[in-house]
């Protein structure tokens, strides 16, 4: 067994701080090869990971598991402590399976829920983001039926759930129908997702100082205006 393993395992086995799941779900349709936006993507991810290890608590506590959708789901990153995960470089192809990525990151939550219990590990409440840049395609995906589990799992206090639109070829009426009624979906102002992921890094680094409650069900997020553009609330189905 490498050096590297044993020290991975050693980490994971002295960590028993409280842990918050953070799953990123993430468009690499074909669309997301316009402006650059794929490459900026993956720019992003570097950044959140480099700076969101500057800080101990946060480098301790938060795991991060990514979806990918296109004409395929697949994650490909299990949910890892910070230190352990790799960001993955992503490629952009195909078509738009926004709806089966969603049931994956929503699945990935219970089993890690399941996980903490088993081992007796605190947890605040997991976050789902989920980026995306246009509507789901092909057409027919069960939008309303995810909008309803999500909004069931938002007032059940299951996960925190934030859906981005990048640019402006994702409906708002797609975007209202996602979003649960307690956070309202942002759209993302031309490709800047390196001050997004900075912007994500603070806020979940926010969720687990000892200053807030001990389950992350009440988080003042920053400042949104360095990389959004406007709110689309969140519409009851």
């Amino acid at each position: 067994m490498s050096e590297t393993t044993n020290a991975t395992q050693q980490y994971e086995n002295e960590n028993y701080e409280q842990k918050c799941l953070c799953v990123l779900v993430l468009d690499t349709s074909g669309s997301m090869n316009a402006n650059g936006a794929i490459d900026e993507l993956n720019k992003g991810l570097k950044t959140f990971k480099d700076v969101t290890m500057q800080d101990s608590t946060t480098r301790d506590r938060l795991e991060i598991a990514i979806v990918s959708f296109n004409s395929k789901v697949e994650e490909v990153q299990k949910a890892e402590i910070l230190p352990n995960v790799q960001m993955p470089t992503l490629a952009a192809t195909g078509q738009t399976h926004l709806v089966e990525a969603i049931e994956k990151a929503q699945s990935i939550v219970e089993e890690r829920k399941k996980y903490y219990k088993s081992q007796g590990i605190p947890y605040y409440r997991p976050w789902i983001v989920v980026m995306t840049d246009g509507d789901p395609y092909p057409q027919g995906q069960d939008i309303d039926g995810i909008a309803t589990r999500i909004q069931n799992d938002a007032d059940n206090k299951k996960y925190v759930f934030f859906i981005i639109g990048i640019g402006n070829e994702v409906q708002d009426s797609t975007l209202s129908t996602l979003a649960a009624t307690q956070w309202p979906a942002v759209r993302m102002a031309d490709v800047k997702f390196e001050e997004f992921f900075t912007w994500l890094s603070a806020s979940t680094t926010a969720v687990v100082t000892p200053s807030q409650d001990n389950t992350g069900s009440s988080v003042e997020t920053p400042d949104v205006s360095p990389w959004a553009t406007g709110f689309v609330i969140g519409t009851s189905v």
